[in-house]
């Protein structure tokens, strides 16, 4: 059974950057397509991005697209999610997600990853 961990949170000031890492433990991540997803104050947790474990192609919300790149290091078993041009409405708890499926392809429901991490916070101040 994988286990994942996030790091990286904290508060940074509108316009700045930060790199955010989920590190698995348990087992590779190397079949596994990840996502990251977020969850702002008050609001459901929703799809930021993904990357497949067969093809590396990415997926991104509208919101995030030429601000936040996801890569992984199979080998380090770790997922990152480098985040640039922060703006406040970026402010919210963030949480890497595994689908254990075996699926090819990218997915953007909270359904289709079985295993999650505790999440980090990220605050972005105006």
């Amino acid at each position: 059974q994988v286990r994942l961990e996030e790091s990286g949170g904290g508060l940074v000031q509108a316009g700045g950057s930060l790199r955010l890492s989920c590190a698995a433990s348990g087992r590779s991540l190397s079949t596994y397509t990840m996502a990251w997803f977020r969850q702002p104050p008050g609001k459901e947790r929703e799809f930021v991005a993904a990357i497949s474990w067969a093809t590396g192609v990415t997926d991104s919300t509208d919101s995030v697209k030429g601000r936040f790149t996801m890569s992984r290091d199979n080998a380090k078993m770790t997922v990152y999610l480098q985040m640039s041009s922060l703006k406040p409405e970026d402010t919210a708890g963030y949480y890497c997600a595994a689908d254990t499926s075996r699926s090819l392809y990218t997915r953007r429901g909270t359904y289709d990853y079985a295993t999650w991490g505790q999440g980090t916070q990220v605050t972005v101040s105006s």
